[in-house]
């Protein structure tokens, strides 16, 4: 609307924790960013951005059917491409599930 996107996402101090608390290596998510998307108002900006990527941690977005996936036991395959000084890279997606 005229106030700009609002697509969920995570809170700053969700982002700093993910980032600096637990051992998860990144984060997917189905919209076109993983930052809220009011996030260009919060404190820091875009907290995903500046917090996961700046401890090497990745993001992954735009994903589909994670609704699918079991809440444990999933493995991701997220090959990246190997683009020499980019900041990101266009992936296909896989997830396995125990049948």
């Amino acid at each position: 609307d005229e106030t700009g996107p609002h697509t969920p996402g995570v809170s700053v101090e969700c982002a700093r924790w993910l980032a600096e608390e637990t051992p998860v290596l990144g984060i997917g998510v189905e919209t076109v960013g993983t930052d809220a998307g009011t996030a260009h108002s919060f404190d820091p900006a875009f907290p995903c951005h500046s917090f996961l990527l700046g401890a090497g941690k990745y993001g992954l977005t735009q994903l589909r059917n994670l609704d699918r996936l079991p809440a444990t036991g999933a493995v991701v395959v997220a090959p990246p491409l190997p683009i020499v000084g980019g900041s990101g890279s266009p992936v296909r997606v896989l997830a396995l599930v125990e049948r």
